[in-house]
């Protein structure tokens, strides 16, 4: 059996967290599976990466600012793969390039358009598990890019796809995905499993817990993935083909609130007092865009009045 894990920043975000998900994965691979495993920079890297690059110049160019960004992942991967090989599990840590993740040549955005896993598959039949630098490959050109956010999370599904993964799990500090954000509307519920569309809708709403490149990515390949907790045990979410619709809400910092299962005139009725601006609906899903410092107020009103009563 084949596993993917993908582990986000804050999973890896320090020694000790490190310490732990090597613990974990290599319970995985003690428990008979193949793993690979794609990690995120450690913590906040990136965003320190960039402020060093804005402070060195105004205008970093992108094709260097990728040059530098790129080194985040390289440090947790390899501090990782030290982890699970003091652990006594043989491991080997890859870039993107690698790895086999090419992409087009549009820098700090690149777009991923083959996988050659070769090494990968190499590694896995020597007994290794395999950890890969996530948010990057490779031009045809052999130019370093990024994949932009949420980066790290495509890397894991395009490799689930190219490798034909039995299990691919992206795991973070959450438990799986919400019916609203748990940290803004403390009723929220965990959803057993949700379609892509659903998922990409709530991704492109502001739901944190997937980007939304990500979910595209799965949907063209038809990856079934596991949103899931780093620590512990829980189920998490399944994000596939099959899930029946869902309720829910998302948010995003400029003002936008999206409903799952609304249309626009629900959707403003709801907000009554709240000032909204520019109701639209798409067939189940609406959006309206309210003052930004209400959206809080905003999706506990619209989880109320359209989520509980399904729970």
């Amino acid at each position: 059996m084949l596993v993917v894990q993908k582990y986000g920043g804050s999973s890896v975000g320090d020694a000790e967290r490190l310490r732990r998900v090597a613990r974990r994965v290599v319970a995985t691979a003690r428990a008979g599976r193949r793993v690979v495993v794609v990690v995120s920079a450690m913590g906040r890297t990136t965003d320190e990466l960039h402020a060093l690059a804005r402070a060195v110049v105004t205008q970093p160019p992108r094709r260097e600012l990728d040059m530098l960004l790129t080194a985040g992942e390289r440090i947790s991967m390899a501090l990782l793969s030290m982890a699970v090989q003091e652990l006594g599990v043989a491991a080997i840590s890859l870039t993107g390039s690698q790895s086999g993740i090419i992409t087009d040549e549009n820098h700090t955005e690149a777009t991923i358009v083959d996988v050659r896993p070769r090494r990968i598959l190499e590694s896995l039949d020597a007994g290794r598990v395999v950890i890969v630098a996530g948010y990057q490959g490779v031009s045809r050109t052999l130019e370093v890019t990024t994949l932009g956010r949420g980066g790290s999370d495509t890397t894991a599904i395009a490799l689930a796809a190219a490798l034909r993964a039995d299990l691919c799990e992206i795991c973070s500090d959450v438990d799986g995905v919400y019916t609203a954000d748990p940290r803004v509307v403390p009723d929220a519920r965990r959803l057993e499993a949700i379609g892509y569309d659903d998922m990409l809708a709530l991704a492109r709403g502001g739901a944190r817990v997937l980007a939304a490149s990500a979910v595209e990515t799965a949907a063209r390949g038809g990856v079934a993935f596991y949103a899931r907790a780093t620590e512990g045990e829980g189920e998490g979410t399944r994000v596939g083909a099959g899930a029946p619709p869902v309720v829910a809400v998302a948010a995003r910092c400029d003002g936008a609130v999206t409903v799952l299962g609304a249309d626009a005139a629900a959707l403003a009725a709801a907000l009554g007092g709240v000032d909204v601006r520019d109701a639209t609906s798409d067939g189940r899903v609406a959006t309206a865009f309210v003052d930004p410092t209400r959206v809080d107020e905003a999706q506990r009103r619209l989880h109320r009045r359209f989520v509980a009563p399904n729970g």
